[in-house]
């Protein structure tokens, strides 16, 4: 084990990589962290530093879908246009909850990753300061045409994840920050977690940074909306995600029906790779048996990704405050770890 985290230093003094990780498995504990949640005033990262996980967050969003449809309030099959009264002129009447939650409703992103690969553009005409609240979302995509035909194929898609927490607001008649605070962070204890606004951080948070390819680096605070959402930007610790899945594993969230479905692997996402997609998290098998579930994210400024491994019962969380990194560490956790 000391080498391995030995390994993992290494990697990341060698690669300038700031952030934290974490590997549970039974008693062993394994854990760690390097470089500067501030880096102007060199102010180092702890293991409590909280970090924006950007999509990483779906799962919260879909754990609330699910809690609203174990409460009898919503069905997985529900209509779209049954759930909203927004104007969606363009989208098809067939979507349902299910399709939101899978990436398959067809329903044009206001960020496709298939078509564009800068998201700082998207601020240029809709300041991303004024990006705090979901209905600020909803004229990038509302009026666009559908991009596939509802169930036609996997799309990874944030503004249907947008859909949901307004859905989760209306039903639940809170907003969607509240509603994820009170029935997920409070229930598995999440203690460190919330969706904070870039310009008011709280006491140990990361701030995100870019590297630039001349050596120099700039924060991301202009980069990403101000404010988290339904579909991303949260911020968490390495702690709070490990207690997120095993709560989640444990029933403290869900009941074990609901659980069960939200981690269905309803969508093969490569032909090549036994790679699904269930509610809001990804799901690997191998040789039929599911080994792991994982969520990760990616922004500016932003990389992240976690894991629970049914097989061992173990759970790594790895969070980086610059734009790639995580996956380097959680691929050496992952595999000298889990054999």
């Amino acid at each position: 084990m000391q080498m391995v985290k030995e390994k993992i230093n290494n990697l990341m003094k060698e690669n300038e990589l700031s952030g934290a990780f974490l590997y549970k498995e039974k008693s062993l504990v394994l854990e760690g962290c390097n470089g500067y949640a501030n880096r102007a005033e060199q102010r180092l990262i702890q293991m409590n530093t909280r970090f924006g996980i950007a999509s990483g967050c779906k799962l919260f969003t879909a754990i609330a879908i699910c809690q609203l449809v174990e409460q009898g309030k919503l069905r997985f099959n529900t209509k779209l246009q049954d759930c909203l009264t927004i104007e969606l002129p363009h989208f098809d009447r067939a979507i349902t909850i299910h399709h939101l939650l899978t990436h398959t409703s067809g329903i044009p992103d206001y960020f496709d990753e298939e078509v564009m690969d800068d998201f700082e553009e998207l601020w240029i005409a809709q300041p991303m300061y004024l990006m705090r609240n979901l209905s600020d979302f909803l004229p990038l995509f509302q009026n666009h045409p559908m991009k596939l035909a509802v169930g036609e194929r996997f799309h990874y898609n944030n503004a249907g994840y947008i859909l949901l927490g307004l859905i989760i607001e209306k039903i639940s008649e809170m907003t969607f920050e509240d509603y994820v605070r009170q029935n997920v962070f409070q229930k598995a204890n999440m203690q460190e977690s919330g969706y904070f606004e870039l310009d008011a951080l709280p006491k140990n948070t990361a701030l995100g940074y870019i590297d630039l390819e001349d050596g120099s680096w700039k924060s991301n605070i202009y980069s990403v909306p101000v404010k988290g959402g339904a579909d991303g930007g949260a911020f968490t610790t390495v702690d709070d995600i490990s207690r997120l899945w095993e709560a989640l594993i444990s029933y403290k969230l869900l009941n074990e029906r609901m659980t069960q479905q939200l981690l269905t692997p309803y969508i093969n996402m490569d032909e090549h790779y036994d790679r699904f997609y269930g509610y809001g998290v990804w799901i690997d098998k191998k040789n039929e048996v599911i080994s792991k579930y994982h969520v990760m994210g990616y922004d500016p400024g932003v990389s992240f990704h976690s894991a629970y491994y049914p097989l061992q019962s173990s759970i790594s969380v790895v969070c980086v405050n610059q734009s790639e990194g995580a996956f380097d560490i959680f691929k050496v956790l992952q595999e000298s770890m889990i054999k």
